[in-house]
């Protein structure tokens, strides 16, 4: 049996799918995101917004034929983690200004506007993930806990 200060105080709430690397999956990546929020509860403007942008990326850089997208959703307390994880480890995302006339370039300023935090972390070869968390109200007590995937919640006492 675990340690009480090591046990969750809460579930988990988690949503996790995989997607093909196309223009239509980062779409519905948007899309999932929203119904899950709206699901959970929780205010989706922002974190949809964010997970576009991730999942452009993810589909116009990260793409390697053949290779899915992730899109990871978790909160823990007061904060939604979002994570999209695709097969191009050797292409980091980078912070840049883009021309005025330029048609791209601006996701990641808009990431940065939108979330509270965000970073990349290299995964195992090849693959990196781009975050990004933002602050929501805390789940409702007995509130729906898992997406697609499943969810994890507190252990139990065995007795």
């Amino acid at each position: 049996m675990a340690a009480p200060e090591n046990q969750l105080g809460s579930p988990i709430s988690n949503f996790s799918v995989r997607l093909s690397p196309t223009p239509r999956g980062a779409r519905l990546a948007r899309l999932l995101t929203e119904q899950q929020l709206r699901t959970w509860g929780l205010p989706w403007e922002k974190a949809t917004q964010i997970v576009a942008e991730l999942a452009a990326n993810a589909a116009t850089h990260g793409r390697v034929p053949g290779r899915d997208f992730q899109l990871l959703l978790y909160v823990v307390g007061e904060t939604l983690r979002i994570e999209v994880t695709d097969t191009r480890g050797d292409r980091l995302p980078r912070l840049t200004c883009a021309a005025e006339d330029g048609e791209s370039g601006r996701g990641l300023v808009l990431v940065a506007a939108l979330a509270d935090r965000w970073g990349v972390a290299e995964g195992r070869h090849p693959r990196k993930t781009v975050w990004a968390e933002v602050t929501v109200p805390a789940p409702e007590p007995g509130g729906p806990c898992s997406g697609a995937t499943g969810g994890l919640s507190q252990g139990r006492k065995q007795g």
